[in-house]
């Protein structure tokens, strides 16, 4: 009988175990909490998690396309003008991006709308036509963006937008 209940112990333990082993691909980190707190972050490759004490959060570091939807601003000469952008970014620090940041994604496309629209209200509608340019890169005002995105752990990369 007390080999029974070793044997049945042994196979939990070793279930509990075997529970907490993960596999991290070369472009996903695991920022790791202890008990609440941040621990570390962890990967890639193999890593193991102690059940119940420690919990993982998973994060992508390649980098995002993300639409940005398209929206009505009035430019410098007072045009109204449908601009649409594309926004890529990435992760660079695993652990501000959890903890800093409720969710990152829908972070970064709020920066990307209001710093698009910032980006028009300064930009002559009228210039952008004459010379025949569909899409425009305004680098200067997403680097502000940047700025303030970089303080959380990501990083916005480019930005182009065109409009209509």
């Amino acid at each position: 009988m007390f080999m029974n209940l070793f044997s049945i112990l042994l196979a939990m333990l070793i279930l509990l175990l075997v529970s907490g082993i993960r596999i991290m691909r070369e472009y996903e980190r695991a920022v790791v909490f202890l008990l609440g707190r941040f621990y570390q972050v962890k990967g890639p490759g193999l890593i193991f998690i102690i059940p119940v004490i420690q919990q993982m959060v998973k994060v992508d570091l390649r980098t995002i396309v993300m639409d940005v939807p398209t929206q009505d601003v009035i430019s410098r000469d007072n045009v109204s003008v449908k601009v649409s952008a594309i926004v890529f970014f990435r992760v660079i620090e695993p652990e501000k991006a959890v903890i800093q940041v409720e969710h990152y994604y829908e972070a970064t496309s709020q920066m990307a709308q209001t710093t698009l629209a910032r980006c028009w209200d300064s930009t002559s509608w009228t210039k952008c036509w004459r010379t025949g340019q569909a899409q425009c890169r305004h680098p200067n005002h997403f680097g502000s963006a940047d700025r303030i995105l970089g303080d959380q752990g990501f990083q916005c990369r480019d930005q182009t937008d065109g409009f209509e």
